[in-house]
């Protein structure tokens, strides 16, 4: 891959709850989350040690986020439905009608972008919480609340009190990407780390993490969710 590609300038981002740095590339910006103790140093190293990996997939996401990319979607697959819904943008009172027995859904046509990600958001808080109870009981490990957030840089979070956060925009990912990261949190909730044996329990309920954990971090969200 050409190093003459222009990378935009990234966004830093100190949190108090981060335990290591973390990368993300998005269609418009490159965020790097770091803990509030990291050095600019290591920041630096870090961010050369990722070079290859940043342009390669900044490269991407620029491909897919194009002109033809920005186009209102005609179809929308979601993470639990096995046939996508045909969206249709008319003009009605309501952003949003979901007539989910015949697949279709309706936008108004006032706001189409701001409406569709607000059905997006209203149908992950009614579904996400049920798919994270339901795989809890399926894998015997246990959580406390879970809360469906539109966070900018992570897909789930667990706290020590085994509380946990899911991105609602997980809803336009396969079932399966769904599922590693209910996984993943709810394997937080045994060792609040990211250690091997964390990554061990992880694989014991998700033979293929590895893969899902690339799609999930390489995979570009349609325009209309920024």
């Amino acid at each position: 891959m050409s190093d003459q590609i222009a990378l935009p300038e990234i966004k830093l981002v100190r949190h108090a709850r981060a335990t290591r740095l973390r990368l993300r590339v998005e269609p418009t910006q490159i965020r790097l989350t770091a803990p509030i103790y990291c050095t600019q140093k290591q920041i630096e190293k870090f961010i050369n040690e990722s070079h290859e990996w940043l342009v390669e997939t900044w490269t991407k996401q620029q491909a897919q986020y194009s002109a033809k990319n920005q186009e209102l979607p005609q179809h929308l697959q979601l993470f639990n439905l096995e046939q996508p819904l045909n969206v249709i943008y008319q003009t009605q009172k309501q952003s949003f009608i979901l007539d989910e027995s015949n697949l279709q859904l309706y936008i108004s046509n006032r706001h189409p972008e701001e409406y569709l990600k607000a059905f997006v958001i209203t149908y992950a808080k009614n579904h996400l919480v049920k798919f994270l109870e339901t795989t809890s009981h399926e894998i015997g490990l246990n959580y406390k609340q879970c809360a469906v957030r539109q966070p900018k840089t992570r897909w789930g979070s667990c706290t020590q009190k085994h509380d946990i956060m899911l991105n609602s925009g997980l809803v336009l990912f396969s079932k399966e990407i769904v599922r590693y990261v209910c996984v993943h949190e709810l394997a937080h909730t045994k060792h609040f780390d990211h250690s091997t044996k964390f990554w061990n329990l992880v694989q014991s309920f998700d033979s293929n993490y590895l893969m899902h954990r690339k799609l999930l971090k390489t995979t570009a969200m349609p325009y209309w969710w920024f």
